[in-house]
């Protein structure tokens, strides 16, 4: 049975009672396409919740569910007629993902590039070795997510800190823990206060609904919704003195420069936007090509610079730097942009197509009549935090920018504040909180997570007033 064939079947069971008038837009809400596409959302997203009990990649659950719901909205909209309909939908949402992609993949090169040159491996070994205690890690960790995450992205602050905190933890499984849980809430309360903190706050300044130094309303807010739960966790921490080993890490040629030129990267990206009204990922893909060419730079000098290095180690008789410098590689940009987390980047495609097959069927529509409308926004905004929290962050911030409720700035800035710090609240509602679960190896769980969300909680709250009370003018 070829695809034509298995879309008419599926057609002849669900659609054949739909009947619609050519010319208008179809609303499928009530009919057995909704429903069914409904069930197929929420089946793949259980999946994705239950990926680390299943060991089921996430981004597999809802590229099928994508392409089941758009292959029954096509069969549906082909009959009545609204082909190009469709076409136009499916386009704009392949758009939006595009823009998405191309500028996550430019992020996580960079991040890669770094990582390969050493630059995390050198923090880590600075704080492992000061011989801090538990006390002291737990606020150096948590600090650093917090002014990390709005350049690196909350996702990658949070793997690089929970490392940190596995090393210097061992077995101490309380310690990792309650570290895990500060470290989830400190990365996306830094991330909420930068375009580049989260995907997100990606998505709303893509959108163009605040521009890049608008977000810095919330720096205040976000510094609330950490500090809150920090400092009573705290408590809970001992001031105990962890065993820790002291290494040294050389960093690699470039290292240095290639931060420079991550920054130059983002910068550039900002010019695009700001002065050009141009997508932020034109300057972001002009940022790889800082990279690109910074690559080539590394690989034909080269050998000049291990010859130098050799005659210095063979001159001092470093029988260490001599095997360091016979295993060196040459640095490959293509080899970073490989390494990038296609599953997490393949798991918004699905996201983005399932909310926008949503979205036509019109689901959102509802949605927003019901919140937008029949709700005042304040209130709105800060419940779609709390849906953060169950279905992760960026479903539910792309169903509210699909459905573009007419907003003041003040509210775009709570619903971007509510969106990425409300995940924090269960240890599933953001992506740090998912990769941490996985990296931490049954020392930060679930339920060790939601023990602290009354806490977490009162972090969140105040997030909102803080934002009410600083920012009243921009409502």
């Amino acid at each position: 049975m070829n695809i034509r064939q298995l879309s008419l079947a599926v057609g002849l069971l669900f659609f054949a009672p739909l009947t619609f008038a050519s010319g208008t837009v179809i609303d499928l809400t009530h009919s057995n396409i909704g429903y069914a596409s409904l069930v197929i959302f929420a089946i793949a997203y259980c999946l994705v919740m239950g990926e680390e009990y299943l060991q089921l990649r996430k981004s597999k659950p809802v590229l099928l569910a994508a392409g089941m719901i758009w292959m029954m909205i096509g069969y549906v909209f082909q009959q009545n007629g609204q082909t190009e309909l469709a076409k136009q939908a499916l386009e704009h949402n392949l758009l939006e993902y595009a823009e998405l992609l191309l500028f996550l993949l430019v992020a996580m090169t960079y991040i890669s590039a770094m990582e390969e040159r050493r630059l995390f491996d050198a923090l880590q070994a600075w704080m492992v070795s000061k011989g801090f205690n538990y006390r002291t890690l737990f606020w150096l960790t948590g600090i650093l997510s917090f002014f990390i995450s709005p350049i690196a992205d909350n996702l990658t602050t949070a793997l690089l800190m929970c490392a940190v905190v596995m090393k210097v933890g061992g077995s101490n499984i309380k310690f990792i823990n309650i570290a895990c849980v500060n470290i989830v809430v400190a990365a996306n309360a830094g991330g909420a206060f930068s375009p580049f903190g989260d995907i997100t706050t990606l998505m709303v300044w893509q959108a163009g609904h605040a521009s890049f130094n608008e977000f810095l309303l919330l720096f205040i807010p976000s510094v609330a919704n950490y500090l809150i739960p920090a400092v009573i966790m705290s408590f809970f921490v001992p001031k105990t003195q962890p065993d820790t080993i002291c290494e040294h890490v050389e960093l690699k040629r470039g290292a240095r420069r290639i931060v420079f030129f991550f920054l130059l990267t983002i910068t550039t990206a900002v010019a695009f936007h700001g002065f050009f009204h141009f997508p932020p990922v034109m300057g972001m893909m002009m940022g790889l090509a800082y990279l690109q060419f910074f690559g080539y730079f590394l690989r034909k000098t080269l050998p000049g610079s291990l010859a130098k290095k050799r005659a210095i180690a063979e001159a001092n008789n470093d029988e260490e730097a001599l095997k360091r410098i016979g295993s060196v590689v040459p640095f490959d940009v293509f080899r970073r942009v490989s390494h990038a987390e296609w599953d997490t980047l393949l798991f918004f495609y699905g996201v983005v197509m399932c909310v926008g097959g949503l979205s036509l069927i019109g689901y959102l529509g509802v949605v927003s009549e019901v919140l937008y409308t029949q709700w005042d926004p304040i209130m709105a905004n800060s419940m779609v935090g709390i849906l953060s929290a169950i279905v992760d962050n960026i479903p539910v911030m792309f169903a509210v920018l699909t459905m573009n409720p007419e907003m003041t700035l003040g509210n775009w800035l709570l619903v971007t504040l509510t969106a990425g710090v409300g995940g924090s609240l269960l240890s599933v509602g953001s992506a740090a909180g998912v990769a941490l679960m996985g990296a931490a190896h049954g020392k930060y769980t679930f339920f060790g997570h939601l023990k602290w969300m009354p806490v977490i909680a009162l972090g969140y709250i105040a997030s909102i007033i803080m934002h009410l009370l600083l920012n009243v003018n921009s409502f």
